[in-house]
């Protein structure tokens, strides 16, 4: 039996430029991944059989599962015909907009890798993910990219920023693809934020970073999920600090440049918030 860990992440920035002709939206992100993990157990089964159990019981164990397609996109590009078990251990919120699911399959891709002894490169997994989902690729490799595309196609960005990271879920799910339907060009970026927003991180500016922050998808999502909105103005008011939400939400978050400051905002936020991570960057 092996064990891989999944990391969660948010977007610092997240611009839509327009409709692509495939019928998805060009986008323009910078990604970071957050310390939030769920723990990806494999153990080896009989060929052919790709199974996935959970302790979360809102998650699908079937085919729908983007763990399952990881396990068979991977078994497809590899010619192979062998079976794995898969346990997910939940800790990432489901349908929040830090990409669990993808951070789950990206972290199967990679186990497998290993269980079975593929010798596959990062970049050569990361391009099986982008047949699971267009964040797979990122959470493969994880740390910060600039993410284009539908988002499967990264930079890295090597930047030593320190921040810790309060998320905040509403308990609401939120459907992606209904945000993205509702988005009208007037609420397409001019110009990506990620051209300011690299340069602040590579400079370790924790001011800017957090002040650059963009969500070009918020808009849609406050205005169709009035419980997303009264949850945004809530933390706004024990924060003090700049809010933003990450991919289509729910989830919202909030930067502090030190543990200290991010404990506070923590334990203000459990006064009336459910779910609610300390978390950090992760490199």
């Amino acid at each position: 039996m092996l064990a891989e860990r999944a990391y969660a992440k948010i977007n610092l920035t997240l611009d839509v430029l327009g409709r692509r002709p495939d019928g998805y939206h060009e986008v323009d992100m910078v990604l970071q991944t957050i310390d939030l993990s769920d723990l990806i157990w494999l153990e080896d089964a009989p060929s052919g059989v790709i199974e996935v159990s959970s302790n979360a019981a809102n998650i699908p164990t079937d085919a729908r599962n983007l763990a399952v397609a990881a396990a068979r996109a991977l078994s497809a590009a590899c010619g192979l015909a062998r079976g794995v078990r898969i346990r997910i251990d939940k800790q990432i919120p489901v349908a929040a907009g830090l990409a669990g699911g993808s951070a789950d399959a990206a972290a199967v891709l990679r186990g497998l890798n290993r269980m079975w002894q593929l010798g596959l490169s990062a970049d050569e997994l990361a391009a099986i993910g982008a047949q699971v989902g267009s964040d797979v690729p990122f959470c493969v490799l994880g740390g910060c990219a600039l993410a284009t595309g539908r988002g499967e196609q990264l930079r890295k960005v090597d930047h030593d920023l320190r921040a810790w990271v309060v998320l905040v879920r509403p308990p609401v799910f939120v459907s992606t693809a209904e945000v993205y339907g509702t988005l009208t060009p007037d609420r397409y970026a001019p110009a990506p934020a990620s051209r300011a927003m690299i340069p602040a991180l590579l400079r370790r500016d924790f001011d800017a970073v957090r002040r650059l922050s963009v969500n070009g998808l918020a808009a849609a999502t406050l205005a169709r999920y009035p419980e997303v909105r009264q949850m945004w103005q809530r933390v706004e008011q024990a924060a003090h600090v700049p809010v933003q939400m990450s991919g289509s939400g729910p989830t919202l978050y909030c930067l502090l440049p030190a543990r200290s400051m991010a404990q506070r905002l923590y334990n203000a936020l459990r006064g009336f918030a459910r779910e609610v991570y300390l978390c950090r960057f992760v490199s």
